[in-house]
C-alpha cells in the first residue's frame, strides 16, 4: 500500500514529540491549534468524550470507538473522521510499550473549511453518519508529517503553519473523508448554526441555559432546534450539557485531585446525591471509586 511508507516517516516523527512533550496521561497537545498526538503503553479503559469534529489518524496499535450501538476499530494505515459534536466511548485495544499505540489528532477548523468550500465551490451534501472510518489517504499522511516536522522548526511555525492546516484541511475534504465533511464547511447550513450553539454550550456548560437562548444563538425556533440539535449530536441540549458536566468533573477529580463535591459543585451541580447518581449512571462506578481507578490506570502506564 503507498501510505505505509509515509506511516512510518510520519511514527517516526510523531514518536519523537512525543519523547519530548508527552504528559503523564502520553497526550502532547501541540503549538499548533487543534493538533495534539497520542501515545498509550498499554490497552486503556473506557474513555467518555463528547467530540469535537476531528480526523485521527492511526500510526501503530487499534483503538475502537463506539457511537451507541455502532462501534469501529481502526489500526495503523486508517483514519477516524468525527464530523459532529457526539458523544463517544473509546478504548485502545492494542498496544503495550514494545509496540505502543501511537496517532494524531486534528480538530477540524470550520472557519477553514467555510473558506475552502466557497473557493472550491463545493455544495453542501448529506453528512450521512457522524462517525466513519476509512484509509487514509496519502496526500492526507503527507501534510501531516509536514506539520510534525514544522513542530521541529519554532521559528518557522508563525509563518507556515496556517497554510499547512490548510493544506490538510483540503486533503481531507476531496480524499475518501470528503463527503462527511462537506455539510461542515457550507456557511449558514444546519451543521454550523447548531455548531454556534454547541460552542455556547461547551463555553457556559456550568450554567443554566434555557432552550430559547441555544436557539437564538442558533437563529432556529425552539422546537426546530431542538429536532436539529438531536438529529446532529444524538442528544437533547439538556443531556449534552449533563454529560459535558459530568466528563469535566471527572477531569477534575482524576486530574486534579478534586472532591467529589467539590467537583459537582464546580460543573454546576446544586446536589451531590443527584451529581452522584447520574456520574454512576454514566461511568458505572460512584465518583471517589471511579477517580482512584482512572489515576491507577494512569499511573500504571506513566
Amino acid at each position: 500500500m503507498p501510505f505505509l511508507p509515509m506511516n512510518d516517516t510520519l511514527l517516526a516523527a510523531v514518536s519523537r514529540y512525543l519523547q519530548a512533550h508527552a504528559g503523564p496521561d502520553g497526550v502532547a497537545l501541540t503549538p499548533i491549534a487543534g493538533l495534539a498526538v497520542i501515545r498509550a503503553l498499554q490497552p486503556s479503559g473506557l474513555d467518555h468524550a463528547i467530540s469535537r469534529p476531528l480526523a485521527c489518524l492511526v500510526l501503530q496499535g487499534a483503538k475502537r470507538v463506539a457511537l451507541g450501538a455502532q462501534s469501529f476499530d481502526f489500526t495503523a494505515g486508517d483514519s477516524l473522521l468525527i464530523t459532529a459534536d457526539v458523544p463517544t466511548v473509546s478504548q485502545i485495544t492494542r498496544a503495550s510499550v514494545v509496540q505502543p499505540y501511537f496517532s494524531l489528532v486534528l480538530e477540524l477548523d470550520l472557519a477553514v473549511m467555510s473558506e475552502l468550500a466557497l473557493e472550491m465551490k463545493l455544495g453542501p451534501e448529506d453528512p450521512g453518519a457522524p462517525v466513519r472510518m476509512e484509509q487514509t489517504d496519502i496526500e492526507v499522511a503527507d501534510a501531516a508529517l509536514r506539520l510534525m516536522r514544522l513542530l521541529e522548526r519554532p521559528a518557522a511555525l508563525p509563518v507556515l503553519q496556517a497554510q499547512l492546516v490548510r493544506e490538510m484541511h483540503y486533503w481531507l475534504l476531496v480524499g475518501r473523508h470528503g463527503q462527511a465533511i462537506r455539510q461542515l464547511g457550507w456557511p449558514g447550513s444546519g451543521t454550523q448554526r447548531i455548531a454556534r450553539a454547541v460552542a455556547l454550550l461547551r463555553a457556559e456548560f456550568a450554567q443554566p441555559l434555557p432552550v430559547e437562548r441555544l436557539a437564538a444563538v442558533a437563529g432556529m425556533s425552539p422546537s426546530s432546534f431542538h429536532q436539529h440539535f438531536r438529529a446532529a449530536t444524538s442528544l437533547s441540549p439538556l443531556q449534552f450539557q449533563k454529560q459535558l458536566r459530568l466528563i469535566e468533573a471527572r477531569r477534575r477529580m482524576t486530574v486534579e485531585g478534586a472532591s467529589a463535591s467539590s467537583a459537582a459543585f464546580a460543573v454546576g451541580y446544586e446536589s451531590v446525591q443527584q451529581f452522584t447518581r447520574e456520574y454512576r449512571r454514566m461511568f458505572g462506578l460512584p465518583p471517589g471509586k471511579d477517580a482512584e481507578a482512572m489515576r491507577g490506570a494512569v499511573g500504571a502506564a506513566a
